[in-house]
């Protein structure tokens, strides 16, 4: 039996379809049981043929991860363990959330999988979680550093990161991947697929700065490949194409019919704007739109380098525009399905 946690978000969801589809068991842990529909409505969109039987393959399971009762039980009977679960936040008042589901909730992962003596675990961390090259392209190598622009997601995955590189010093067999931001199909307002509301709204202005997309699918190849390997002690960046954002909003522009946006707006100004949306946040409790921390990521140039996974798990990439059209109409399947 597999333990997959955060199995109802963008990447969970994708890596129970692969896992399903090779014939495992798992045992898929939730939070919110309204997004299983969404999963299930997944299942039928890759597998409209045998989606019920891929689908009765899934053990499903409500689970905190930061209760430990709730955690121990989730282990009984499991041979290895995808960390998938997370909180993806670049909002200043969503930081101790931040630590408290990817820091503490990851310690939890690792103390369990160590007590049951699991087989081998794999942490999905984030290049947010590795330091950048300003010289050339980014790779596993560049050392983290904190500093005022950098997010508290970050800081959130870099000591994730860290209880898990614990959990290898105390014998866990253990494997980390580091994706950049993840297209798939799935809820347009959550944090990487925000993105697409926005382009269908029209986007007028772009941010200047660039980094790597991916495909869900191309990063779940990736973690399977990773868990079925004698490889462990060690982290791999899994980066699709690098690009400017400029290009990359373009592209979404227009696959949705919308006009491309023209402008890019001075650093001060969107920070201005990002601050008046972060207070508005605190007013209403609801955190949605541009932050402080998405501006100064969206004002940096970085590139990354993916050579040390690709020999390892070498694989063809899904270009921008397939992933993009897989995004769109892979979502519609599923918020139709939703809705009869």
């Amino acid at each position: 039996m597999i333990l997959v946690t955060g199995a109802t978000g963008l990447l969970g969801s994708h890596l129970l379809i692969q896992l399903t589809q090779k014939g495992h068991s798992c045992r898929a842990l939730y939070r919110n049981k309204e997004k299983i529909n969404e999963v299930k409505s997944l299942y039928f969109y890759y597998f409209p043929n045998e989606s019920h039987e891929k689908w009765d393959a899934i053990q499903w399971m409500s689970c905190d991860l930061l209760n430990l009762i709730e955690v121990d039980e989730a282990f009984n009977g499991i041979e290895s363990v995808y960390h998938c679960a997370a909180l993806v936040s670049f909002f200043k008042a969503d930081f101790e959330s931040c630590i408290q589901n990817n820091r503490v909730a990851t310690a939890n992962i690792v103390n369990f999988s160590l007590k049951h003596q699991i087989k081998k675990l794999l942490y999905v961390s984030s290049t947010a979680a590795v330091g950048v090259n300003p010289k050339g392209e980014t790779n596993e190598q560049n050392k983290w550093e904190p500093g005022n622009e950098v997010s508290g997601y970050s800081v959130s995955k870099f000591l994730a990161e860290k209880e898990v590189w614990r959990g290898i010093e105390e014998g866990l067999n253990a494997v980390i991947i580091n994706p950049c931001v993840i297209f798939g199909p799935g809820d347009w307002n959550s944090s990487s697929l925000a993105i697409f509301k926005a382009a269908k709204k029209g986007m007028p202005f772009y941010p200047p700065g660039s980094n790597a997309i991916v495909d869900v699918r191309n990063v779940v190849t990736a973690m399977i490949s990773l868990m079925e390997s004698a490889v462990s002690k060690e982290r791999f960046l899994c980066v699709g194409p690098n690009l400017r954002f400029q290009q990359l909003f373009a592209s979404l522009c227009q696959a949705m019919g919308e006009k491309e946006p023209r402008w890019t707006a001075p650093k001060f100004i969107a920070l201005f704007y990002a601050l008046m949306n972060e207070l508005l946040g605190h007013i209403t409790g609801k955190r949605a739109g541009v932050s402080i921390e998405s501006v100064h990521s969206g004002y940096k140039s970085i590139t990354y380098n993916r050579e040390k996974l690709d020999k390892i798990v070498p694989q063809s990439y899904f270009s921008l525009d397939e992933t993009i059209s897989n995004v769109i109409i892979g979502s519609e399947w599923i918020n139709e399905k939703n809705e009869k």
